[in-house]
């Protein structure tokens, strides 16, 4: 063994060590990207030679660049994020619903129906007063103007959801698609003995923003592929990844696959839309559309047995014409002459004794034992209990997915302190590793001066 090995061990502590810090400003210069792993440096000694009947060491290397990650934490968050942006959708939307009720407010249509009960109220004192009979008609015009327009916004918010969800699912095949490749680069990176950190780093935030959207199954094969499914449906992994769509059935969003396999969904932004455009909307608008039924026929009943002030007096009127696509049709008769008004019960003038009755609907217990009023009011008690429900589940959600950001934090992030502390470490052992070879020239040059 001759001075060369001197030589030799130092050029490979060199290198070494100036790759040792190469990661090290990698992982400093990532310290504020959240989505990038820390790592670290494995090293281990160079296979040693038998030589002249001793074993003589051969330096340094480096064995393996570990990437920094909790898995467990890892597959916590993908599961939290399901729960999350399933409810943050859902809240967000419950909002908008809200805000097509206005309640509580002077234009809601819970005040609109007791306006409408009083102008019969009002006319049962004075019954042949025109301007009582226009209040009823104009205070019914009011009604059937905001139901309409109730109905209108929810058509319009669902048609909204409906795009929405399309281009979810457009997201979710890009993220697919990325996997795909991301899989494949891995592999092939892995396959030729190089370093693919950053490709899993890039991979792992791809399946954490897939997680958002829809519910997954995350697997990992030997060859460190993830194998994802959707729903139960098998979407990717580095040879496959099939493209899903969105698809429309008796009243409810769906995805499938394009082999027709249907998602169950249960998780994800997707989830939340096709849960309020499906049950939540239908729902709230079948209960209005009962209430509003109920004051057509109750009101109908009534003003069919009265007569109008006209000479004769005619009956068998109805007030509203037909409630139907949320429209609530009053009687082109009597909007075109208020006289079709019918509220006396015997046919004289003076008469209104069914404008006072019709008044009285509004504190009749039509609906389950409730008032229309009262049932109107346990419906936006319902859409608010919807909410808080959601709320309350993304603060228990965000609680668990700070918790778990933290733990992988702690793990997988970059501690500025710790990477200065490397660098000084590595640092050291280069100018070191110089010095050897300094030395190693020295002694080369003496041997040479002996020689001369």
């Amino acid at each position: 063994m001759g001075i060369s090995r001197l030589f030799d061990i130092a050029r490979r502590s060199m290198g070494v060590y100036q790759s040792a810090l190469y990661v090290t400003s990698h992982n400093i210069a990532n310290a504020s990207n959240p989505s990038y792993s820390r790592q670290r440096v494995i090293l281990s000694t160079e296979n040693p030679e038998l030589n002249s009947g001793f074993v003589w060491g051969t330096g340094v290397k480096i064995d393996d660049i570990l990437r920094v990650r909790h898995q467990f934490a890892d597959a916590q968050i993908r599961s939290n994020n399901q729960v999350f942006y399933d409810n943050s959708q859902r809240s967000t939307l419950l909002s908008q619903i809200e805000a097509v009720f206005t309640e509580p407010s002077e234009f809601g249509l819970g005040n609109i129906m007791d306006e409408f009960f009083n102008s019969w109220n009002e006319l049962s004192v004075t019954p042949n007063s025109p301007a009582l009979r226009d209040n009823v008609i104009q205070a019914a015009k009011k009604m059937s103007g905001k139901i309409k327009t109730m109905s209108d916004d929810l058509n319009t918010l669902q048609s909204g959801i409906a795009e929405n969800f399309k281009g979810k699912i457009d997201d979710v095949n890009t993220h697919l698609k990325n996997i795909e490749m991301l899989n494949r680069q891995i592999f092939e990176f892995e396959a030729i003995g190089q370093n693919a950190n950053d490709l899993l780093d890039k991979r792992d935030q791809a399946i954490d923003e897939l997680s958002q959207l829809v519910n997954i199954n995350v697997t990992f094969d030997d060859k460190n592929t993830a194998m994802i499914s959707i729903g139960g449906v098998y979407a990717v992994d580095k040879n496959y990844s099939t493209q899903f769509k969105a698809d429309a059935e008796n009243g409810r969003l769906k995805i499938v696959s394009i082999e027709g396999a249907d998602v169950e969904l249960s998780g994800g932004e997707i989830q939340g839309l096709a849960e309020i455009y499906g049950n939540k909307i239908p729902e709230y608008r079948n209960k209005l559309e009962t209430i509003v039924s109920s004051l057509m026929e109750n009101v109908n009943s009534l003003h069919s047995q009265g007569y109008s002030l006209h000479n004769p007096p005619q009956t068998d009127i109805k007030f509203f014409q037909s409630f139907i696509g949320g429209n609530l049709e009053i009687n082109s008769e009597i909007l075109n002459d208020p006289n079709f008004i019918a509220v006396s019960s015997d046919g004289t003038s003076g008469n209104g004794e069914l404008a006072l009755q019709i008044s009285e609907i509004a504190n009749q217990k039509l609906l389950n034992g409730t008032t229309l009023t009262e049932s109107y009011a346990n419906l936006i008690s319902g859409i608010g209990s919807d909410k808080i429900s959601a709320d309350n589940t993304i603060q228990s959600a965000d609680l668990i997915l700070s918790q778990l950001e933290q733990e992988k934090a702690s793990v997988s992030g970059v501690s500025l302190d710790e990477e200065m502390t490397n660098m000084l470490r590595f640092q050291r052992s280069y100018d070191a590793s110089a010095k050897l070879i300094k030395v190693a020239d020295e002694m080369l040059q003496t041997l040479l001066e002996l020689v001369q």
